[in-house]
């Protein structure tokens, strides 16, 4: 049975002593506060919230117990932080997912699909992310509906807009917020699926530069749906105007 873990903090607010998204990038990897992060990581992914005591978090990062109250609070917001922090990942594009204003289709396609599969570079810590956020969905602490942990909404009302900009449309309709997810998908897809990828299509995940190959397919496939999502609605308009 999934149950909610009663002392998640609703907010950002609730942190105690937190730092800002990507700090840890810049303390560097030996800080006591980036060991905290990764151990967390891995720890929370494989055993889940609720059987990962503060103790153990501890060890694993090689820190004293107090360690995690001086730097994040408590456990439940060094959970959030592991969720709120790209770790291992650039957080300069995260406020314009599809690059700056005016950018071309092809090129603020690009800008989004890169920072999308960019985290995938780093192996197994990509792998763990997944696995934490699977975790989550069958283990909830409530912190799905926080939508800031995962940034899903501004993603897509980045491409919402890029989509109404580019088709001229006043504003966004249902099926251009399914247009949106179907092209946002092709990404995700390949998050949720990348252990199933390995087995069925060795290689396609060889390298870290397998994902640039992605990427620039992903531009491509994006691009022949939004074409097409383009001439079917000038069809539908052109039989109203009939």
């Amino acid at each position: 049975m999934c149950g909610m873990v009663s002392d998640f903090p609703p907010s950002p607010g609730d942190l105690a002593g937190a730092k800002l998204p990507g700090q840890a990038l810049r303390l560097g990897p030996d800080h006591p506060r980036s060991r905290l992060l990764l151990a967390a990581l891995r720890l929370f992914a494989q055993q889940g919230y609720a059987k990962t005591s503060v103790r153990d978090l501890a060890e694993a990062a090689s820190v004293n117990v107090a360690a995690i109250s001086y730097y994040f609070g408590d456990k439940a917001a060094l959970y959030r932080a592991v969720f709120v922090e790209p770790i291992g990942a650039d957080t300069n594009d995260l406020e314009q997912p599809c690059g700056p204003q005016g950018l071309p289709l092809r090129d603020a396609l690009q800008h989004f699909f890169t920072g999308m599969l960019e985290p995938l570079k780093q192996g197994d810590l990509a792998r763990l992310c997944i696995k934490l956020h699977f975790r989550e969905m069958v283990e909830p602490t409530g912190l799905w509906a926080d939508d800031s942990a995962f940034g899903v909404r501004p993603l897509h009302d980045a491409l919402l807009a890029l989509l109404t900009q580019h088709l001229g449309l006043a504003g966004p309709d249902a099926d251009l917020e399914r247009l949106a997810v179907c092209v946002a998908g092709l990404a995700v897809h390949l998050h949720v699926g990348l252990d199933v990828i390995d087995q069925i299509a060795p290689g396609l995940n060889a390298t870290p530069e397998s994902f640039d190959v992605w990427r620039d397919r992903l531009v491509e496939f994006s691009l022949a749906m939004i074409d097409c999502e383009q001439r079917r609605r000038a069809a539908a308009g052109a039989g109203v105007a009939a």
